[in-house]
């Protein structure tokens, strides 16, 4: 009776949960040749979302390789860290074209922080997919100001796929539209976090707007 329940429970539970995994690995496998964006604002989950496709290709048994602009140092100057602390090893670049030169024999490509590289980097991405390599892109789709940022727009326009991930408006609890910039820079690359930053949804981000513009005509 109890050996009975044991089969029972195993064709049930268990035996379903091992054939989903089997197919998640091979789905893995076999996804070469595509480029995947995961664009948004700040505190969205971009880097996190990264992380979490390369670590499950590693798993699936691909070879990987994850790079990162080299101006990007806030957490750490070699490994691409999302907001939660999860990391991952990385090679930080300063140019596109070095990521040909260092992606032999690599399966999947990660790439996260995309906005802050050239735009050699939508040539770049189109001959590693035509190749079979499976490309993976992180990054802002937009600026502070809510004009579109770097590359991203472009590859978004190419990719085989693209996730548009959202924070949370941090005054009123919707969906984040942009990341608003709390300090007086006009520099539109400026590496920061909660302190420089804050996801807001449109109609939060307008009247922040308004509100510092009659701020500065005081």
């Amino acid at each position: 009776m109890i050996f009975r329940f044991f089969i029972l429970f195993y064709i049930r539970f268990t035996l379903p949960l091992q054939m989903n995994m089997m197919e998640n690995l091979i789905g893995e496998v076999h996804r070469p040749g595509r480029i995947e964006v995961v664009c948004g604002s700040m505190f969205s989950g971009k880097t996190e979302e990264l992380i979490r496709r390369m670590k499950r290709a590693k798993f699936a048994k691909q070879r990987v390789e994850i790079f990162k602009p080299s101006i990007d140092v806030r957490y750490s100057e070699e490994n691409v860290v999302s907001h939660d602390h999860n990391a991952i090893h990385s090679t930080p670049i300063d140019s596109s074209s070095s990521i040909l030169l260092l992606a032999d024999d690599i399966d999947v490509v990660g790439i996260d922080e995309a906005q802050f590289l050239d735009d050699g980097l939508i040539d770049v991405c189109n001959t590693l997919a035509n190749r079979g390599v499976r490309v993976i892109i992180a990054g802002l789709d937009m600026d502070y100001q809510g004009h579109p940022f770097g590359p991203i727009p472009a590859l978004c326009a190419i990719a085989d796929e693209v996730t548009k991930v959202h924070a949370i408006c941090v005054k009123c609890g919707a969906l984040a539209y942009v990341s608003h910039r709390l300090v007086k820079n006009d520099k539109r690359v400026l590496l920061g976090e909660k302190d420089e930053y804050e996801p807001l949804c449109r109609e939060c981000y307008q009247k922040a707007i308004e509100a510092e513009k009659k701020q500065n005509t005081k």
